[in-house]
């Protein structure tokens, strides 16, 4: 079930302001009645909206929605081969890229305003509502084999810190294998999805999601410390500028990995990392734990952690590291 006025109505509302229902309806020549079952479906997804008698309805604040012509007017003119698709909203912006995967193009990019049901690492939900995140897609034709894609995480965690340190997150740093920190705070997360042969061609699906504002009541629900941009960018950030500026990244570290491998990226990528050097616990799919201290990633992307039985190195997979402090 979806409705086709939702959208229209809450792009009108994105203003932050109180607009009537009568005002409303006479806006897009229905009846109140269609507009009151357009804004239930809001709700339906998540969406918070004030309804207050007399005034009318609006958003707990205004909101800047993604908008294609916003975001093409930022891009470099070296970027505009990249196809950009932005949807008021999709269940997941990866899992529509790879049921869609045949169909489109190299450097084709899907965003979502809003993502139903968005997935982080580990089978976790992404926690969604209007504004809050920005939440996109990537798709990435390789000549190399999946084998050789083992660091795409972490090269993509490069393209993401010098994005948001543009937009003056200067305090964001990496988390091995493919999370974003500020202060030890999830600020972002990468979820990668490949298809392909071990030796031969292969696509990759780049899932991004950025928290932008989140409301109170969805930090509530998300099981570890996170923060967004309102908070760790020292200035007001427009999500439309922001995916300009990520794309661009993007595609020059893309094309960085792709030639060279991790190995062009690592230093950029050690410097930046939050726990190089730090103590951690490594924590293993069976359970158990692992204490030890980082030392470096290797060329495919393992951690090498100095550990009680000498160093050892870690695949991404299902192992977690925690900070000891």
């Amino acid at each position: 079930m979806t409705n086709s006025l939702t959208f229209p109505i809450l792009k009108l509302l994105a203003d932050g302001k109180f607009h009537s229902g009568e005002a409303i309806a006479q806006h897009f020549n229905v009846s109140r009645a269609t507009v009151w079952n357009a804004l239930q479906y809001a709700e339906s997804l998540g969406v918070e909206i004030f309804s207050v008698r007399g005034r009318g309805y609006k958003l707990p604040h205004a909101v800047t929605l993604l908008d294609k012509q916003a975001i093409s007017s930022n891009m470099r003119q070296e970027d505009t081969w990249l196809n950009v698709e932005v949807f008021d909203t999709l269940p997941s912006t990866n899992s529509y890229l790879m049921q869609n995967m045949s169909s489109k193009t190299h450097g084709t990019c899907v965003i979502a305003n809003l993502q139903t049901n968005g997935r982080g690492r580990r089978g976790r939900e992404w926690q969604a509502s209007l504004g809050a995140s920005l939440t996109f897609s990537l798709l990435w034709r390789f000549q190399c084999g999946a084998a050789a894609l083992s660091g795409l995480s972490l090269a993509v965690g490069v393209a993401l810190i010098r994005a948001l340190h543009d937009v003056g997150a200067s305090a964001a740093q990496i988390k091995w294998p493919n999370d974003i920190l500020v202060n030890q705070k999830k600020l972002a997360g990468i979820l990668i999805e490949l298809q392909g042969d071990m030796e031969g061609p292969s696509t990759a699906v780049i899932g991004v999601g950025i928290n932008l504002q989140l409301p109170e009541q969805i930090v509530h629900k998300i099981d570890q410390p996170v923060t967004d941009l309102a908070h760790a960018s020292t200035v007001s950030v427009n999500p439309n500028v922001l995916m300009a500026k990520l794309l661009a990244h993007l595609a020059e570290v893309l094309a960085i990995f792709e030639k060279s491998g991790l190995d062009a990226l690592r230093e950029e990528w050690t410097d930046h990392h939050a726990y190089h050097h730090q103590p951690v616990r490594m924590l293993m799919p069976d359970g158990s734990e692992v204490a030890g201290i980082v030392q470096a990633i290797s060329d495919n992307g393992t951690l090498i952690v100095e550990t009680a039985n000498g160093l050892q190195k870690f695949m991404s997979g299902e192992i977690s590291l925690r900070s000891t402090r």
